[in-house]
């Protein structure tokens, strides 16, 4: 049975091992108003300058994936609001024609809550007992599990947002599965673009802003 003064060196320990991860999570540049605000807007940008020249290919996209790093960055809120603003503009100024309006309500949902996601898995990974934050993520549970919620995000959009359609075109949930099976193959193409772009993609550019902010 551990002794005392050994219980009270190991928390000691502990104490010292969270000072120290909370200051290598710890941003000086986060914590000033105004960079932020700069930050949402160079997110913002980024989301819709690539949704722009991906527009014209069928269900290829790094719209979904920077809207989550931006949450990771930043945090819920500011995530939230780069997936608002991002998704107000690209999707109402669409190359290819506005959304009709219950899609649109759909879809700032959808990307404010794909900030919300990337904020909360950002505070996981800061969190010690969770991940090293500081440990390359080029690693096998990192990147399955970046892939694994790049592949839930865009699977839960391509089938929620067919869903909206189908209520809004035709009223009824009868046409449902024959709308998603006659754009089967565009959904697969989406579902594993954004997954493996999760996996390759995500951890680098993580690396490389956590570099030059931290």
């Amino acid at each position: 049975m551990a002794t005392k003064s050994e219980v009270k060196r190991s928390s000691d320990k502990l104490e010292i091992l969270d000072t120290e991860q909370e200051r290598a999570n710890y941003s000086i540049w986060l914590e000033k108003r105004s960079f932020r605000i700069a930050l949402i807007s160079t997110f913002t940008a980024l989301a819709i300058v690539l949704g722009y020249l991906l527009a014209y290919i069928p269900n290829i996209e790094l719209f979904t994936l920077t809207i989550f790093l931006a949450g990771f960055i930043l945090g819920k809120r500011d995530g939230m609001i780069t997936g608002f603003l991002s998704s107000f503009t690209f999707c109402f100024f669409n190359p290819l024609g506005a959304s009709p309006l219950p899609l649109f309500a759909f879809q700032l949902t959808h990307y404010s809550i794909t900030g919300l996601v990337g904020g909360i898995i950002g505070i996981l990974f800061k969190k010690r007992r969770v991940f090293e934050f500081n440990d390359d993520l080029y690693k096998p549970s990192v990147m399955t599990l970046f892939g694994v919620i790049g592949a839930l995000i865009t699977s839960s959009f391509q089938f929620l947002s067919a869903l909206v359609e189908v209520l809004s075109y035709f009223g009824t949930l009868d046409e449902y599965v024959p709308y998603l099976m006659t754009g089967l193959i565009f959904t697969v193409v989406h579902i594993i673009g954004n997954t493996l772009g999760f996996i390759f993609i995500l951890p680098g550019l993580i690396q490389l802003i956590k570099k030059m902010l931290y």
